[in-house]
């Protein structure tokens, strides 16, 4: 059988490609074949064609290697054999030290451009803040400490994660927009690394900042970190705080001895779990807690001031014309809205919500308080609850201990969940807190079929906590709200078929989803990984205040409550906000602002107005609530 002939052109494509694949040499050959190939006959050309040109052949042939030569850098030069061949090689001499210099050169600017792009420079600041991990708390700590870094000349925040360094900068550009006067610096390395910390200089921070994240060997990577950090620090003597979080309690006390004396950890489940319940309680409190933690309005300050020094707590309440006093801090201690009798001692710091920490300046404004617009009844009872939690997940059984430690004789917690997510048995043994006349009861059942939540009677329950999903071991969900959006949904259709609004308290893992929710603005929801980032960064701004906000969100403490406002002053007055300062004085509470019911929906903090000037005056209806921080 005949053999098919090769195309003669294929033939010659495959021996040019080997040719080539042997190497430097072959392809330099096979361009100054080409070059040749190119350049002789354009100079022949250009000679033969020029008037001037010399009339015999061998000049003109000697005109044409000189443009030729020219053209390569060959020298060009005529003469005897061996001064042609002498400039060749001079010239080849220099073209081989040019463009291996060049190439270095190149290749040099090339690693350093890579090592740039893949952010293994080290940081080069002072005073900074390092942010080591990466999840979605990255951008709500990066936005604060932006906030917090607006009147600040030079200020530099630092990421160091395991993930490439131009998505970094990209996500944190898309999310955060304009950083300000603040610099957004980001390296790639593991921060479980100790030799790879030094890449955000943590020696030189301000503040070290370690996130958490979603998975579930999360707490341990927080541990992790914590000792890789103690070893890059191994010698520093002044070594810059460290603020760090865990979920799970059972890896607290290890995080706190890798973090050492000066380091704090939070506890981010049960924090996110007694906000919740704290809202479930109290719908509308979700929003005075977004107030109060992030750097848009007012926050907490310690401040000091000797001119109350021995005088009675009560006294500080009204010596502050913009500014609201909610307690003290004693030798470390905080003393949250203390009895009004209890002296200012010197050394004391002053709690106060504020602006600024330069917008704390005192005046008496005993004046303007109007005794005859206080309510003198006594205050609204307590009564008994029922509460609805859908779904399940690692912080129910923190949300049941907290209903547990709080419920009056009569209430009722009832849960619902699909099968195997949880027990009869979790259920009971959920907490540690006890209460009499407390029944909790388990169903079975899919929260996002219409026939289950019909079946339950909805509308009967004072408050309904929406749960969303843990993810499976070892397969994170990229979509962990997708359960609790669609239950949402159904309740909403809810609310429109009856006509009557429901409590709903939602929890969500994404901030992204806030606004895919459908639920009204100012409903009550709880971003948990957004609510812990808010915390780091206000104790990465005041240490200090670490132990005032473990007090004010701790299961038996003083806490931030929402009152009826009719407790406080007469419904239908008008009146300053002072008097229902010097009313909340006389049950011993702080008053720290107010929600308006009529604004509820309108305004641009659904009613929420924390720290308002004690001399503004407004009519309270019956519907309003003033926010305090009392106990229960």
């Amino acid at each position: 059988m005949a053999q098919r002939r090769t195309p003669f052109g294929d033939r010659a494509r495959y021996w040019f490609d080997s040719t080539l694949a042997r190497g430097a040499a072959a392809l330099v050959g096979w361009m100054a074949l080409l070059c040749l190939a190119v350049v002789v006959p354009a100079s022949a050309v250009v000679v033969w064609t020029d008037p001037a040109a010399p009339a015999s052949p061998a000049d003109r042939l000697a005109e044409v290697w000189r443009l030729t030569g020219e053209t390569l850098r060959l020298g060009g030069a005529t003469g005897t054999p061996l001064r042609v061949m002498m400039s060749v090689l001079l010239a080849l001499v220099t073209l081989l030290y040019v463009s291996t210099l060049v190439g270095l050169v190149t290749t040099a600017l090339t690693e350093r451009l890579t090592a740039l792009r893949r952010g293994r420079s080290t940081v080069l600041e002072h005073g900074h803040a390092v942010i080591l991990g990466w999840s979605e708390q990255v951008f709500t700590v990066v936005s604060e400490l932006v906030a917090a870094n607006a009147n600040q000349r030079r200020a530099a925040v630092a990421v160091l994660a395991d993930r490439d360094k131009t998505l970094m900068e990209e996500a944190l550009s898309t999310k955060l927009g304009s950083a300000g006067r603040t610099r957004l610096i980001c390296r790639s390395g593991p921060p479980t690394d100790p030799a790879v910390l030094p890449l955000a200089s943590p020696a030189t921070a301000g503040v070290v900042l370690i996130l958490p994240h979603d998975e579930p060997e999360a707490d341990a990577e927080v541990v992790r970190t914590l000792l890789a950090l103690r070893a890059a620090l191994a010698g520093v003597g002044n070594r810059p705080p460290v603020v760090a979080a865990v979920r799970d309690d059972r890896y607290l006390l290890a995080a706190r001895l890798a973090a050492g004396p000066g380091g704090i950890v939070l506890e981010s489940d049960t924090v996110t779990a007694r906000l919740i319940v704290q809202a479930a309680r109290r719908p509308g409190l979700s929003l005075v807690h977004q107030e109060l933690l992030d750097f848009a309005g007012d926050e907490f300050y310690l401040v000091t001031e000797p001119a109350l020094t021995g005088r009675p707590f009560a006294e500080a309440l009204l010596s502050y014309p913009t500014s609201s006093v909610v307690g003290m801090v004693r030798a470390g201690t905080p003393l949250l809205s203390p009895p009004p009798e209890t002296p200012i001692a010197a050394g004391d710091l002053l709690v106060v919500i504020t602006r600024d920490d330069d917008t704390a300046w005192t005046a008496d404004c005993a004046e303007l308080v109007e005794e005859a617009a206080m309510a003198s009844g006594p205050p609204t009872p307590a009564r008994a609850e029922r509460v609805l939690l859908l779904g399940w997940n690692r912080r129910a059984p923190l949300m049941v201990d907290q209903l547990r430690r709080r419920a009056l004789p009569g209430s009722a917690v009832d849960v619902v969940a699909e099968p195997g997510e949880a027990t009869a048995r979790q259920l009971d043994e959920s907490g540690e807190g006890e209460a009499t006349g407390l029944s909790l009861t388990l169903h079975h059942g899919d929260i996002t079929r219409p026939e289950t939540l019909r079946r339950l009677d909805v509308h009967s329950y004072d408050s309904v906590i929406v749960l969303g999903r843990d993810p499976a071991p070892g397969q994170p969900s990229d979509h962990p709200d997708n359960r609790t959006l669609v239950t949402l949904l159904l309740l909403r259709r809810l609310e429109e078929a009856t006509g009557r609004e429901l409590p709903v308290v939602t929890e969500l893992i994404d901030d992204r989803n806030r606004a895919l929710a459908p639920i009204g603005p100012g409903a009550d929801v709880i971003i948990s990984g957004k609510l812990i980032g808010l915390l780091m960064a206000q104790i990465s701004q005041n240490r200090h205040l670490a132990a005032v906000f473990e007090e004010l969100f701790s299961a038996d403490g003083t806490g931030v409550r929402l009152r009826p406002a009719d407790d406080y002053v007469l419904p239908g007055h008008e009146t300053s906000f002072a008097t229902v300062v010097a009313a909340a004085r006389r049950r011993g509470e702080c008053a720290i602002g107010y929600r308006s019911h009529d604004d509820s929906s309108t305004s641009p903090g659904y009613g929420v107005r924390i720290n308002p000037p004690k001399e503004e005056r407004r009519r309270w209806a019956a519907g309003d609530e003033v926010v305090v921080v009392a106990r229960d």
